[in-house]
C-alpha cells in the first residue's frame, strides 16, 4: 500500500470519526427537528453538559481508585443521558410546550436559553445551584398542588402572579443566608470560564497501527459508539410501543390525539431522548479535545447541517449527510487533497487555499447551498399525506 493511499486512509478514518460525532449530535436535533419541528439553539449546550458531566463523573471514579477510573466512561455515558434528558424534559415543559407552531419564537427563546446555559457553566457554584433547587421546588410544586383545584383555570394568572416572585424571593433569601453563613467555601464556582480536560481511560489511549498510521482507540470507540446509538434509535422508533406514538404523532397530531395518545407525553418524551442523545455526544466530544462554556457553539451549525442536508426526519439521510460532511470536512481541513496530488499539481492551489479549517467550512456551505438548489428537501425527502399538510 502507498504512502498517498495511506495518508488518504487516514484522512478518510479521521473524517469518519468526525463525522461520528456529528452523526451523534445529529440524532437527537433529527428527533426534535425532525419530528417536532422545532428549531432548539440551546441543543449544543446540552451537549456541553454531557461533557460537563463526563468531567465530574471522571473526577468521582478517580477518588475511588484502581481500578474503577479504567471504567468511568460507561457511567459517564449514563450520567450524561439522564442529566441531559432530565434538563430537555425541564426546557420542555417550561419553555418549549408553550412554542409548538411558532418556530421564530420558538428559535429566539432556546437561543436565549443557550446564553443562559452558558453563562451557569461559567458560574455555577453551591449557592446558585440550591437557590434554583428552593425555587424550583417551591414553584413547580405549588403549581402542581393547584393545578388539583377544580377552579384552577379561573386562578391561574392570579397564582402564578402570586407563586412566581414569592419563590423566587424565598430561593434568593436562602442563597444570600447561606452565603454568607459559608463564605468562599460555597461561592467559588465549579468550574469558570476556562477550560477543563478529560483523561481517556487507559484502554483507550494509543491506537492501532497499519503500516504508517495510526488509528486511535477513542476515534474507534466513537464511531462504535455511534452505530450502538444509531442501531438503538432505529430498534426504539421502529419496534417499541412509545416509537410507534411518537411516529404517529409525526405524521397528524390531530389523528393520534383523537385515537387516544398521549401528544404532550409524546412531546416531552421526543424533546428529551433528543436531549439524552445530545448528552451522550457531548460525551465523545469530551475525549477529543479540552470542555468549556462554548464546546456546543462549534457543533451546531454542523449539526444542523447534517439534520438538513440529510432530510429532515429521516435517520438514513442524516448518517449519510455526516458522513459527507466529516469526511469533506476534514480532507480540505487537514491539506490531506495537497499532500495527496503533490505541491506542483495543477489543482494544488485550489487545494491550498480552502486547506484551513475555516476556509475548509467556507467551501463546504457553498457546496450544500448549491445542493440545497438541486434538492431543497435533502438527500431523502418526506413522503406521504404530511409533507402536504
Amino acid at each position: 500500500m502507498t504512502e498517498n493511499l495511506l495518508q488518504l486512509l487516514q484522512g478518510v478514518f479521521n473524517g469518519i470519526s468526525t463525522g461520528s460525532v456529528l452523526l451523534l449530535a445529529a440524532l437527537g436535533l433529527a428527533i426534535v427537528f425532525g419530528l417536532m419541528g422545532v428549531i432548539n439553539m440551546a441543543h449544543g449546550e446540552l451537549m456541553m453538559f454531557g461533557a460537563y458531566t463526563t468531567f465530574v463523573v471522571q473526577n468521582g471514579f478517580k477518588k475511588l481508585g484502581e481500578p474503577w477510573t479504567d471504567f468511568y466512561v460507561f457511567a459517564a455515558l449514563i450520567a450524561a443521558f439522564l442529566v441531559t434528558a432530565g434538563i430537555g424534559f425541564l426546557l420542555e415543559k417550561g419553555v418549549i410546550r408553550h412554542l409548538y407552531g411558532r418556530p421564530l419564537e420558538t428559535l429566539l427563546a432556546t437561543w436565549g436559553v443557550s446564553l443562559i446555559f452558558q453563562q451557569f457553566v461559567r458560574s455555577v457554584n453551591w449557592v446558585i445551584l440550591v437557590g434554583l433547587v428552593v425555587f424550583s421546588i417551591l414553584y413547580f410544586v405549588g403549581v402542581w398542588i393547584l393545578q388539583k383545584r377544580p377552579n384552577w383555570e379561573s386562578i391561574r394568572n392570579w397564582a402564578i402572579a402570586i407563586l412566581l416572585p414569592l419563590s423566587l424571593a424565598i430561593s434568593v433569601t436562602v442563597a444570600v443566608l447561606m452565603a454568607q453563613t459559608y463564605k468562599i467555601a460555597v461561592t467559588q464556582p465549579w468550574f469558570g470560564a476556562q477550560n477543563v480536560d478529560v483523561t481517556a481511560p487507559k484502554w483507550l489511549r494509543g491506537g492501532m497501527e497499519i503500516g504508517s498510521i495510526q488509528f486511535p482507540y477513542v476515534r474507534l470507540f466513537i464511531i462504535a459508539l455511534t452505530i450502538v446509538c444509531v442501531i438503538s434509535i432505529y430498534l426504539f422508533l421502529e419496534k417499541s410501543p412509545w416509537g410507534l406514538r411518537i411516529r404517529a404523532v409525526m405524521q397528524n397530531r390531530q389523528m393520534s390525539s383523537c385515537l387516544g395518545i398521549p401528544t404532550k407525553t409524546v412531546d416531552a418524551l421526543t424533546f428529551s431522548l433528543g436531549s439524552g442523545l445530545a448528552g451522550v455526544a457531548g460525551c465523545a466530544v469530551s475525549f477529543l479535545g479540552s470542555v468549556g462554556p462554548n464546546t456546543g457553539q462549534n457543533y451546531i451549525v454542523d449539526t444542523f447541517m447534517v439534520v438538513v442536508v440529510g432530510g429532515v426526519g429521516k435517520l438514513v439521510g442524516s448518517i449519510a449527510a455526516a458522513m459527507a460532511i466529516g469526511i469533506t470536512s476534514y480532507l480540505f481541513g487537514s491539506q490531506t487533497f495537497v499532500t495527496l496530488f503533490g505541491p506542483q499539481s495543477p489543482v494544488a492551489g485550489f487545494f491550498t487555499f480552502f486547506g484551513t479549517t475555516s476556509m475548509a467550512k467556507v467551501l463546504l456551505f457553498l457546496a450544500i447551498v448549491a445542493f440545497l438548489q438541486y434538492k431543497p428537501a435533502g438527500m431523502f425527502p418526506q413522503k406521504g399525506r404530511s409533507v402536504e399538510l
